[in-house]
């Protein structure tokens, strides 16, 4: 008999992900060479735009715990309005339900995905807002996500963020499934104000890799 299981308390670590799905990490710069190699410049607005971003969400921060939701509008959604996710050429979906059988483990594992963008039926980004310690906490959720999209022949990316640090994800499920994963950006230091543009020109090589 099938059991249905919540991807949210099923997959809670890396070798959940990976026993179950069978995926493997891969981490030849040339897998992923998205965030690593000829990133785009950025433009006068956006620098500005990024800066105002950056200060407001540490103003925020300072006054005690930002809420998931909270960092979703106050980082994460402008950072995608700003890249051009939200244009007509994009569908936009929140809280999406996902569900898919693990036909050896005999299980039906369901959850729900933040923020998926979706592009001519191909998977864009899967984004994970988690207010946690550690925005690696959620990776393995966000791996098991991506693995649930049916254009298994396409690469799919993935964002995770706590509004403090960001990590990239790249899956491929052909020929054998295999994951890489960036540095993790960290906006929480005041030093560190040129993470935030590292991290959208990240976004807008995705963008461009499917557009």
């Amino acid at each position: 008999m099938t059991t249905a299981r919540p991807i949210s308390k099923t997959i809670l670590t890396i070798s959940d992900v990976e026993d179950r799905f069978h995926l493997v990490p891969n981490a030849d710069p040339q897998f992923f060479p998205e965030w690593l190699h000829d990133l785009p410049e950025l433009a006068g607005n956006e620098q500005s735009t990024l800066e105002r971003l950056r200060t407001r969400f540490a103003a925020h921060r300072r006054q005690g715990t930002v809420a998931e939701g909270a960092v979703d509008k106050l980082i994460i959604s402008p950072l995608l309005d700003l890249a051009g996710f939200y244009e007509p050429e994009f569908s936009i979906r929140t809280e999406e339900s996902v569900e898919f059988l693990l036909e050896a483990e005999d299980e039906l594992l369901r959850g729900r995905i933040d923020t998926l963008i979706v592009r001519n039926h191909l998977w864009v980004l899967v984004i994970e807002a988690k207010r946690t310690i550690m925005s690696s906490l959620a990776l393995p959720q966000a791996l098991a996500y991506m693995m649930g999209n049916p254009n298994r022949d396409r690469p799919v990316y993935g964002m995770v963020s706590n509004g403090d640090e960001f990590i990239f994800l790249k899956v491929k499920q052909t020929p054998n499934p295999q994951y890489g994963a960036s540095k993790l950006y960290s906006l929480f230091f005041p030093l560190n104000s040129q993470e935030i543009e590292q991290v959208f020109r990240v976004i807008k090589t995705i963008k461009q890799q499917i557009t």
